[in-house]
């Protein structure tokens, strides 16, 4: 499985962004989970939300918490995070990550069997 993200950007504090995450197959089973981490320079990579494929439930850090929203298009075989009242603190690469199948811990990396290669967001005042 591929996953391309894309939709980072600049954008002022207060300010919305949405990122979206395409995969290039959906697989033979819905049991898996979708996440984004991001990772801000010089630091580690942070879990951000994640959502069950199945069921469409959500999980946040948070952080983010009544900010940022994940959904799931099942046509498209796609995940979005939507972004309001961005933080300077917000700024870093956001990867989305998939599983094969249900996980343990919904907000641990090594949880995770593919990676995007991640889309930079700059939360700049």
């Amino acid at each position: 499985v591929q996953l391309q993200a894309s939709g980072g950007g600049l954008v002022e504090p207060g300010g919305s962004l949405r990122l979206s995450c395409e995969a290039s197959e959906r697989g033979f089973s819905d049991s898996f989970v979708m996440a984004w981490f991001r990772q801000a320079p010089g630091k580690g990579r942070e879990f951000v939300g994640a959502i069950t494929w199945r069921l469409g439930r959500s999980i946040y850090a948070d952080s983010v918490k009544g900010r940022f929203t994940i959904t799931r298009d099942n046509a498209k075989n796609s995940m979005s995070l939507q972004m309001n009242l961005l933080k300077p603190e917000d700024t870093a690469r956001y990867y989305c990550a998939r599983s094969k199948y249900a996980v343990h811990s919904m907000n641990v990396a090594n949880q995770y069997d593919w990676w995007g290669q991640g889309t930079l967001v700059t939360v700049f005042s």
